[in-house]
């Protein structure tokens, strides 16, 4: 069963982040240039919140409300569900299903140390499952 180290160990612990004085344009360019849909946003060290394409789209573009002049702080989801690293992709799919979000941070003792998606999660279950699939052909055709 997979656990979100062995995700972080595979994908990297960096996680993108932005302070909550930043812009929403800052925000959306540096998501644009990581290729990402979330950045957590730390204040003093702290993360205090995460802003995603999502909160962009419903809180930003719908509202008419300008990506250079609304900053982070307004529109961030604050309270935010987070993952340990021990917990398992099965407990990190229920956790985003009822919170219906598609990232979170992966926090221990405190600290963030990683960031998962939903993509992540699909990607790890895959991987396990062409493994048990690999196993039980060569069991049952005798190689190695």
């Amino acid at each position: 069963m997979a656990i979100v180290r062995h995700i972080l160990d595979k994908k990297g612990q960096l996680v993108w982040t932005v302070r909550p004085d930043d812009t929403v344009f800052a925000a959306i360019e540096e998501m644009a240039r990581k290729d990402v849909g979330a950045l957590v946003v730390v204040e003093n060290g702290d993360p205090i919140g995460i802003f995603t394409e999502r909160h962009y789209a419903r809180d930003v573009f719908l509202k008419g409300r300008s990506s250079p002049t609304t900053v982070v702080r307004d529109v961030m989801r604050t309270g935010f569900a987070y993952v340990t690293p021990d917990r398992t992709v099965e407990e990190c799919m229920a956790i985003m299903t009822a919170e219906r979000v598609r990232h979170l941070p992966v926090m221990d003792d405190g600290n963030l140390v990683g960031l998962v998606s939903i993509g992540d999660l699909v990607k790890s279950m895959i991987e396990d499952r062409e493994f048990v699939i690999d196993q039980l052909t060569n069991y049952i055709t005798g190689t190695r």
